[in-house]
């Protein structure tokens, strides 16, 4: 129905994605729908460095287009369409041509038809090609422009844009191609049980640069900076997750142009992979460390090439963009959480293994961090975000808490000065904390999320609450001290395994009794998976392993409803019998948070607690086994190999380890 005059103009905003096959293998991306005709509307086609290459790939073969059976990821960044043909040699309903697509997010596109008939099949395939070579943030807006005109060029078409071309090429070579129809056309002969297939090729062309060998037909993606991890056990569910999961942060890998040997991953595909997000690259990272320190020390170097320079009181923050928070805060800095990530990543990578001569350079990025830290708190330790207005958010401080405490053993255990100092300014924040971020109820208490900058508490309970559980390494397989005392987090171990927290599915990003609660709202009561893979951790470390347990077994009851691949979030709605848990239909997928938060909550059941520069790794998983038996291999400890084994009595036993390491279980 059209607007009427005087109505409120409709929101702008993505396109939903929830039903869309994303391919990825970053830059590039593969978008479709399940039925794998690229039609040209909305997100459909072959994408690289965020431009659209090809829009428009639809396949009709004597005039129709085949009937769509089945469309699915094979991996990452692949998928797989199948359609059935009937011909008019066909008696019967049932189709004697299959038609199978295989779709590479790289650019290429492989059609194959497979004949049943008792007799030759004659077949006319046409492949009807279009784009617009725009921008993926104008088409998910609506506001792409319209198709470009093409021309034939070699065994293809071509298209042309200001900066831009795209040529699509064929093989075998089409019998005919008509550019002003963008058609390319093949007459082929299908013998009784024949197969005949035809393979297109979509790549970019900037005008002025040589154009880039066409490289060998099977892609050759660099390896992703950790080894070949591995899960088994009582729940088949968590070796699919691990899988998927490491599937799809390989999809995410972005290596720096400069210094290709420094990679991080993207922050999510389809909207959140064309720059760097500090804070999601940093708890990628982080989550990921059970993998090896790869993937922390080039993130961490890229990170400290982008500190902001001094003099000034900004000097050593780390730029990221606002985010938004939900109805009850105003955006928060995503900048601000990775500069307190920073010195954290770094001294946990230096317990699981990364070597002194790569921790050196790096220290004194992390140093700016604390000064920027400590230029910035106010009087009371307590650090606004945005700053300087603020709020005062309850998991900034837990953030700010974790950094002082780690940097604190990091700068010891190197000989640089102020350890001290940083351990008594995180004990008079975790005092300070504990009296003012904290509201006294009859059902025993809860955190308040954030304090106004006039001091009034922000009452409302979401999932941020689990950064006050997030604490982090120290020596000895020890963890550091949370801001909560025993009581404390006891009760709010309580809140975070309520129903009105624990949606069955995940924790919600707010309350369920809230104000303002919306499942759908991706920080107003959607689950988010990196939250509560931090719930998980910190719940199952604190020994609450009845909470942690119903968390983690409800996330992976959600990770089977979307075939072991989580997105960044769905809908917090309240888990019931034979219910299934709704997807968001802007929600990134794959995500890094989510992929490496799924990382993060199984790899927690195994408790491993390394400290390399002492030479020893402490394993000590929750006695209940809340998953039941469960081995991890191909893990890394001191850049080695390591596998562990949890028992169904919740005994753990280190199965490979490097040579020189004390254990302890």
């Amino acid at each position: 129905m059209p607007r009427r005059p005087g109505d409120a103009p409709r929101p702008q905003g993505p396109r939903p994605v929830h039903t869309a096959l994303i391919c990825v293998a970053l830059p590039a991306l593969a978008i479709s729908e399940e039925h794998g005709q690229l039609t040209g509307h909305g997100l459909d086609g072959f994408y690289r460095n965020g431009r659209r290459l090809l829009a428009r790939c639809v396949l009709r073969v004597d005039g129709a287009e085949p009937v769509p059976l089945q469309g699915r990821l094979v991996d990452a960044g692949r998928a797989r369409f199948v359609a059935g043909l009937r011909t008019a040699a066909d008696e019967g309903p049932d189709p004697a041509v299959t038609v199978e697509r295989v779709r590479d997010a790289e650019g290429v596109e492989r059609v194959t038809l497979r004949s049943a008939a008792p007799r030759e099949v004659r077949l006319r395939v046409e492949m009807s090609l279009g784009t617009d070579l725009a921008d993926l943030g104008l088409i998910a807006h609506g506001t792409a422009a319209p198709e470009l005109p093409a021309a034939v060029h070699g065994s293809g078409l071509r298209w042309t844009a200001p900066g831009l071309h795209t040529v699509v090429t064929a093989d075998p070579p089409p019998d005919d191609a008509l550019a002003s129809a963008g058609l390319l056309c093949w007459e082929i002969r299908l013998p009784p049980g024949g197969t005949r297939g035809v393979e297109l090729r979509v790549r970019p062309e900037v005008p002025g640069r040589p154009r880039p060998p066409e490289g060998p037909r099977t892609r050759t993606r660099a390896p992703a900076p950790w080894g070949d991890a591995q899960a088994d056990g009582d729940d088949p569910r968590a070796a699919a997750l691990l899988a998927g999961s490491l599937d799809d942060l390989r999809a995410l890998l972005v290596r720096d142009p400069e210094i290709p040997g420094d990679a991080h991953v993207a922050a999510g595909a389809p909207w959140r992979c064309g720059g760097l997000a500090p804070a999601e690259a940093l708890w990628a990272a982080r989550m990921t460390l059970p993998l090896g320190v790869r993937l922390a020390a080039g993130t961490l170097r890229t990170l400290a090439r982008t500190q902001l320079p001094g003099p000034g009181p900004e000097r050593g923050r780390i730029p990221g963009a606002l985010r938004h928070t939900g109805a009850h805060l105003p955006p928060g800095c995503t900048g601000i959480e990775a500069t307190l990530l920073f010195p954290t990543v770094l001294a946990e990578a230096w317990r699981w293994g990364l070597p002194s001569q790569e921790i050196e350079p790096l220290l004194p990025a992390a140093e700016r961090c604390l000064a920027w830290l400590r230029s910035a708190a106010d009087d009371r330790g307590y650090l606004a975000d945005p700053g300087p207005g603020g709020p005062y958010r309850c998991e900034v401080q837990a953030h700010a808490h974790r950094a002082a405490l780690l940097g604190a053993d990091l700068l010891a255990a190197h000989g640089r000065p102020g350890a001290d100092e940083w351990r008594t300014w995180a004990a008079g924040l975790r005092r300070r904390f504990c009296e003012d971020f904290w509201a006294d109820d009859r059902g025993g208490g809860r955190p308040v999320a954030a304090l106004a900058p006039d001091g009034e508490p922000v009452p409302h309970l979401g999932c941020a609450a689990a950064h006050l559980l997030d604490t982090g390494l120290l020596g000895a397989g020890e963890y550091a001290p949370g801001l909560l005392d025993r009581a404390r987090t006891e009760q709010l171990a309580r809140l975070l395994g309520s129903p009105a927290l624990d949606s069955g599915w995940g924790l919600r990003s707010l309350g369920a009794k809230e104000g303002g609660h919306n499942p759908f709202g991706h920080r107003g009561g959607a689950v988010r998976v990196h939250e509560t893979a931090v719930a998980v951790a910190g719940l199952a470390a604190a020994g609450f392993e009845k909470e942690a347990g119903a968390l983690a077994r409800g996330v992976l009851d959600a990770a089977e409803t979307f075939g072991h691949r989580l997105p960044e979030m769905y809908a917090g709605e309240q888990r019931t019998a034979g219910s299934a848990p709704l997807p968001h239909p802007a929600a990134c997928r794959p995500a890094a948070a989510a992929a490496a938060g799924a990382v993060h909550l199984l790899t927690a059941f195994a408790g491993v607690r390394p400290d390399v520069p002492a030479c020893g790794v402490t394993v000590r998983p929750p006695g209940s086994a809340p998953l039941g038996a469960l081995r991890f291999t191909g893990l890394r400890v001191a850049e080695q190999p390591f596998a562990v084994r949890v028992s169904r009595l919740g005994l753990g036993m280190v199965e490979e380890a490097a040579d020189g390491l004390q254990l302890g279980v």
